[in-house]
């Protein structure tokens, strides 16, 4: 039962991000959620049923990807009814969702649950992957690849975080280079450690490239 729920789930959520354009497609989910089991079979810790939900179902509300916040929740909550999750799954996947996000600020999270696919995303953050994420969105955003007129935000409100004027490359310094010392698992921050040295290095070469120092 609860397979067909995930291959169900899969679908649907397929279905409704395979066309991203941000970097938060069908692909990223994918990544998300076998890092996450990855995760949790390292630390032996986490239910890996609501580990692999959560992973799959943790974009479909996220405000960057809905037109209205509420559409985004009445869009996973619907789905999940559809599923008829009984009440205990669906509280534990709805508290991740809820308070992973690098945005919401929250640092005290619900569970080892919450943990594992928070450090799953934001590994997906960083990296290879996430210098391609970050200019993918940032284009899709319509902002600059790089202001060096612009300063780097500090203490942002989550609005200013959304909607303050900023560049892709300052997202590294504003978010992706902080990412490595906010992971919660031992797994997950032995993989952020190369992960971030590869953004460190390509930042130190786009700078070079971008004063055309030779």
């Amino acid at each position: 039962m609860k397979q067909t729920m995930i291959d169900l789930t899969e679908n649907y959520v397929f279905d409704q991000l395979n066309s991203d354009a941000s970097g938060h497609d069908w692909f990223h989910i994918d990544r998300v959620r076998k890092l996450a089991l990855h995760i949790a079979k390292e630390e032996k810790r986490g239910n890996a049923f609501i580990i692999e939900m959560a992973a799959l179902l943790h974009d479909i509300p996220d405000d960057k990807l809905n037109d209205v916040v509420e559409a985004g929740w009445d869009k996973l909550n619907g789905w999940m009814q559809d599923l008829k999750l009984d009440d205990a799954s669906k509280k534990a996947i709805l508290a991740i969702i809820r308070t992973i996000s690098y945005s919401s600020g929250q640092r005290d999270l619900p569970s080892i649950e919450a943990e594992i696919v928070q450090d799953a995303d934001r590994l997906d953050a960083m990296g290879a992957i996430g210098i391609a994420r970050t200019f993918a969105f940032g284009g899709k955003m319509g902002q600059p690849m790089y202001d060096p007129g612009l300063p780097v935000r500090e203490n942002m409100t989550k609005l200013e975080y959304r909607n303050g004027k900023s560049s892709s490359v300052h997202h590294f310094h504003e978010k992706l280079l902080r990412l490595e010392e906010l992971l919660n698992t031992s797994t997950a921050k032995t993989i952020a450690r190369e992960r971030h040295e590869y953004m460190v290095g390509y930042l130190k070469e786009f700078y070079k490239e971008w004063d055309v120092r030779l």
